[in-house]
């Protein structure tokens, strides 16, 4: 309990330190994972990059991974969902005068590509479905707790999810 309280104490104490809203310059690293999936199972796990071209808009890609297994005696049944993309983002906190400083409010969309790869040994098959380009569109805020360091919760059509939670780290 008392390490609980150390702990607490310690972001507590960061969270007071000097804050940046979202800027020119800016290099962000989301790490997260989705919240459901859209195919029958696993957790998918994603990865994002963003460079700040103004204080509006940033640029970067992504990638969205899941890999599931399941199966009974006798059938194994498996896919792996793999999307790459090209991910632009509008920061919203000056349109919508958010002046506290930890909040960065976002949305845009990404463009790439989805590997969807299936196989099971029932019928010996395997191969791909509907592997192709895709179009994304999110809405996201992350919430600065550390001057560095966030959490972020995205919306929208992500990947292999529709609801995205992590960790964002800005260096």
């Amino acid at each position: 309990m008392k390490r609980i309280l150390v702990i607490f104490g310690l972001l507590s104490l960061l969270s007071t330190t000097g804050f940046a809203q979202f800027k020119k310059g800016d290099n962000l690293l989301n790490i997260g994972f989705g919240l459901n999936s859209y195919y029958s199972g696993g957790i998918p796990f994603s990865a994002a990059y963003e460079y700040g071209v103004s204080n509006l808009v940033s640029v970067g890609g992504g990638l969205d991974y899941l890999s599931y297994h399941y199966g009974v005696p006798g059938n194994n049944y498996r896919f792996t969902a793999l999307y790459l993309g090209f991910k632009a983002s509008y920061h919203f906190n000056q349109a919508f005068n958010i002046n506290d400083k930890k909040w960065d409010i976002y949305g845009g969309g990404t463009l790439g590509y989805r590997s969807f790869t299936w196989g099971d040994n029932y019928v010996y098959s395997t191969g791909y479905y509907n592997s192709g380009l895709f179009l994304g569109i999110h809405a996201g805020a992350r919430y600065y707790f550390a001057p560095k360091t966030g959490g972020f919760l995205e919306v929208g059509a992500l990947g292999s999810s529709n609801i995205r939670l992590g960790v964002t780290f800005r260096f």
